[in-house]
């Protein structure tokens, strides 16, 4: 079982940053994929990106390449969600996810997930 508590979301003008933890709890962080979604309202949750368990492996959707970056602790139960140039259709609540296996873009394959953080982008 794992717990995941995200942090880090608040108010950011366009084109500025801000970079979202996950805290997982458990000794097996590491046996775990894992990846972050967003959900804007109205609309459907959607996937941003995820890493491998090792931390090696990532991939993102074509919406945040190359302005997001996802990175992961093992030493620390940590993966964060680095967000630079950020945009106003980037206002979301974020989750973090966890799978044990590979990391994939669908939600449904996540056991796990965090209560979200608000991020909210003003133009």
């Amino acid at each position: 079982q794992v717990q995941l508590v995200e942090s880090g979301g608040g108010l950011v003008q366009a084109g500025g940053s801000l970079r979202l933890s996950c805290a997982a709890s458990g000794r097996t962080f590491g046996n775990y994929a894992m990846g972050w979604f967003r959900q804007a309202p109205g609309k459907e949750r959607e996937f941003v990106a995820h890493i491998s368990r090792s931390g090696i492996t990532t991939y993102y959707a074509d919406s945040v390449k190359g302005r997001f970056t996802i990175s992961r602790d093992n030493a620390k139960n940590t993966v964060y969600l680095q967000m630079n140039i950020l945009k106003p259709e980037d206002a979301a609540v974020y989750y973090c996810a966890a799978r044990q296996g590979y990391g994939t873009i669908s939600s449904r394959e996540y056991a796990y997930w965090g209560q979200g953080t608000q991020v909210t982008v003003s133009s």
